[in-house]
């Protein structure tokens, strides 16, 4: 029995060993591709020596002779950080995801080839004026410089995921950059979800309901919307929800996330230092690492410093010693669907206003991982690509001998948005700024400036001219070989809204609406935000001038103006119900809850209960009242509706009826759904989380899920690439924090505020950002997740473009030298 033990020891002993030695030579090969930031190097393609200093929390301020000098230094910094996050988003754009991860990704790969995203960003680059030509390609010499190293200096494969995949990483061109702004713009746009699900409700509703559910924006004079089953006969309503790809690798938005963010400002009359102030933090889905990349460039207009995308050569938001910029997305419709019907004698052929015409053709193979080549046939008509029916469930409202295209904005040409993003940088004024705007395509966004002498909001991207007589106003799919309904071009820049030096003195936007100007003026029947934007104004109201750390605490601001209107409203009969009920008992838990709900201000705090009980009652609420008439389709309002519940509360136009439950012969009050949602929602909350409902905390559902898109579900992996941070706001609070909706837990964040910058011109140098993971990509790099818990803390880093700051907290020097 001793003999056994001992060999059992020593067995145990060496497996130890053993274990313990394949983690260090595992260490050891993947720590190999981290950066070594204060080496240096001869490089070609640059003119004199660059440097690139790293300042404490791994920003690079990047000084040299020329803006060739110093893209290609940005391209080089990129490369050396998220080289693994480029060529995702480079693969991604150009339909070649299937080359990694085989069959599960084919059908995004199938869809991303119709876009022809890396066709059009090839034409683009010759459009592009010359000074945007140079950086391009600068850049791209930059990140080729980089990739070169790793291939000969044995530098762990650039990035730790690279073991993982066979395939040589292709040198970087101009082109690739400009599909990466593509795909930002796809990232953006959730129009054809929108249109889909609109003519989807339209036949399984009558028009007052259909008004509830999905609501025009009010203020809005609209025509009513027509009958979807005239105008695409014979498809038949279905109550199936919608089959929308929801991998991590996914680039195709829900219409919950399709871009969001806040941005404000303040003139120097509004601001107690004098000088103007700007606050922006764009919304995107979380991901580790985050989407941004902070940088500061020293070019031949001055220094500018801010937000970068990796693999795209420009401060997209962000601000120079002149100038400060944010963007919010502004919702412009700018993507229409059109049913196309084929010529029943000749498949090859779509019906035009003259007559049938042929389909333009091509055929592109997929590569398939571990599978043989996918080949797809690519079909194009005047409206735009034709794209299949299996995508955003498109077939389910395209007639039998119809196809459905799509026209949208960023498909157009000459795309100079690059151009646009490269003379924003450069621009001295708020009037250079907005001169610089009118070269945008797409994605439309609100570009909210600030200088030294006021402030301005600019709608900047092409906006399509449509037909008055336009059958559905783009805001369902319509024939497209009627001419009133196809676009007609787009409209001058001129016509895009512009504020400028408002008497208030204070600009901002939340995605909410813009203008209000009738059809086909308008920019949108959808807006992303009718909530956020009262509690701004209320911020803004309560200050006679404005600060930096005001506007901070605008930012970070988590009172949610829509429980403090709902819960008054849904709860009105139920707060007040007599004695105590018994201990342990439905009743009992529901008194406790409404009790706390009756002290609570609405702000969506981590720490507290009342933010996870209003969220539960709410969804409860909703799915009760909306599922006997819609069926699974209740499945695509998974958020909480602030406007249909606000109708059907306040009964407008006979909302309440959606109380009442169809299929009982009992007619059902509203305060009897209410009660009965929340009972149901304490129930579930108590079953996971225990009776104690002073104990439950919001902040341990709604946790920041930053995953690695690729390795964020690999077993054991996931608790090393993944940060989790338990955070307060949710979907209509200004910091906003979007829930995911369905799955194990509705109510992860996974959408809000990568990147936050606040800047003052009174003291441009005290201006402060910060992003929401680290500027690393590399798991085991100390800079893959610094600024995390800072950003969940509500902190900020400095902004400044002193360059002696950044080389007195340097982490690293690096000076690359002209080969």
């Amino acid at each position: 029995m001793l003999t056994l033990f001992r060999w059992l020891l020593r067995i145990a002993t060496g497996i130890i060993l053993l274990s313990l030695l394949a983690v260090a030579v595992l260490y050891m090969f993947l720590s190999r591709s981290l950066p070594d930031y204060s080496e240096d190097f001869t490089l070609s393609g640059i003119t004199a020596p660059v440097e690139i200093v790293r300042n404490n929390d791994n920003v690079p301020h990047i000084f040299g002779k020329t803006d060739r000098d110093v893209y290609f230094a940005l391209g080089f910094a990129h490369a050396q950080d998220r080289l693994w996050q480029m060529t995702m988003l480079r693969r991604t754009a150009q339909g070649r995801l299937s080359e990694l991860f085989g069959n599960r990704t084919v059908k995004i790969d199938e869809l991303m080839r119709r876009y022809e995203f890396e066709e059009l960003a090839r034409e683009a680059v010759a459009v592009q004026d010359p000074q945007t030509q140079e950086a391009l390609e600068a850049y791209a010499d930059g990140v080729n410089a980089w990739i070169a190293q790793v291939n000969l200096g044995a530098r762990g494969r650039g990035a730790p995921e690279f073991f993982m995949f066979s395939n040589e990483i292709a040198a970087w061109q101009p082109s690739d950059s400009l599909s990466i702004l593509k795909l930002m713009a796809l990232q953006l746009s959730g129009q054809i979800e929108t249109e889909v699900l609109r003519a989807r409700m339209s036949l399984l509703l009558p028009a007052e309901r259909l008004r509830d559910i999905l609501p025009d924006d009010p203020g809005q004079g609209i025509a009513a919307l027509p009958d979807y089953a005239a105008i695409a006969p014979g498809v038949a309503p279905s109550q199936a929800p919608l089959r929308i790809a929801s991998s991590p690798l996914s680039p195709f938005p829900r219409r919950e996330t399709a871009g969001a963010s806040n941005a404000w400002a303040a003139a120097p009359s509004r601001s107690a230092a004098g000088g103007a102030l700007l606050a922006s933090d764009p919304h995107l889905g979380f991901s580790a690492p985050s989407l941004w990349y902070l940088a500061r460039l020293q070019l031949k207009s001055g220094g500018v410093i801010g937000a970068t995308i990796p693999g795209v050569p420009a401060v997209l938001i962000g601000r120079s010693d002149a100038l400060g910029w944010g963007l919010t997305s502004a919702y412009v419709d700018d993507q229409d669907l059109f049913i196309e019907e084929v010529n029943p004698e000749n498949p090859e052929q779509y019906r035009t206003p003259d007559g049938w015409k042929e389909f333009e053709t091509r055929r592109t193979i997929i590569q398939v991982k571990d599978a043989e080549p996918v080949t797809i046939t690519l079909r194009r008509t005047d409206n735009g690509p034709v794209l299949p029916g299996s995508h955003y469930d498109m077939g389910t409202v395209t007639p039998g001998g119809h196809v459905m295209s799509l026209a949208w904005s960023a498909l157009g040409a000459p795309d100079t948005s690059m151009t646009a993003a490269i003379r924003l940088m450069n621009a001295r004024s708020r009037a250079e700024a907005i001169e610089a705007g009118k070269l945008v395509m797409a994605p439309a966004q609100n570009l909210m400036l600030a200088d030294k002498d006021g402030i301005a909001m600019q709608v900047i991207g092409a906006l399509p001219k449509r037909d008055p007589r336009h059958q559905t106003q783009g805001r369902m799919p319509a024939p497209g070989w009627l001419p009133e309904n196809r676009w007609q071009g787009q409209l001058p820049y001129e016509d895009n809204p512009r504020f400028t030096d408002p008497v208030t003195g204070i600009l901002g936007n939340t995605n909410n609406k813009t203008i209000d100007r009738p059809f086909p003026m308008h920019l949108s029947f959808d807006w992303g935000d009718t909530q956020r934007i009262q509690r701004w104004l209320t911020l803004m109201k309560t200050r006679e001038v404005h600060t930096r750390e005001s506007f901070i605490e605008a930012q970070l601001d988590t009172v949610s103006p829509t429980a403090r209107t709902l819960l008054p409203l849904i709860g009105a009969d139920l707060w007040f119900t007599g004695a105590a009920a018994p201990e342990g008992t439905p009743e009992r838990l529901r008194q406790n809850a409404l009790d706390l709900l009756a002290k609570w201000n609405g702000e969506m705090n981590e720490h507290l209960p009342e933010p996870l009980i209003y969220q539960a009652w709410m969804r409860a609420l909703q799915d009760r009242l909306i599922r006997d008439d819609i069926g699974p389709m209740a499945d695509e309002f998974s958020h909480i509706e602030p406007v249909l519940l606000e109708r059907i509360y306040r009964n407008i136009d006979g909302a309440s009826a959606w109380c009442d439950v169809v299929q009982s012969a009992v007619v059902e009050s509203c305060t009897d759904i209410a009660r009965i949602a929340l009972d149901e929602a304490l129930l579930t909350l108590s079953e996971r989380y225990g009776r104690n409902v002073e104990s439950w905390r919001w902040g341990d559902l709604h946790q920041a899920a930053q995953d690695h898109p690729v390795l964020g579900d690999v077993p054991v992996l996931r608790y090393f690439v993944n940060i989790r941070q338990s955070t307060s706001g949710d979907d209509h609070t200004l910091m906003r924090g979007v829930t995911k909706g369905d799955g194990e837990n509705p109510y992860l964040n996974v959408h809000g505020a990568g990147y936050r910058g606040v800047y003052d011109f009174a003291d441009p140098d005290s201006s402060v950002f910060i992003i929401s993971t680290g500027q690393s990509g590399h798991p085991l790099s100390r800079h893959y997740d610094n600024l995390g818990e800072r950003w969940r803390r509500g902190e900020y880093i400095p902004m400044s473009l002193d360059a002696d700051l950044a080389r007195a907290a340097a982490v690293g020097y690096t000076v690359l030298t002209p080969e």
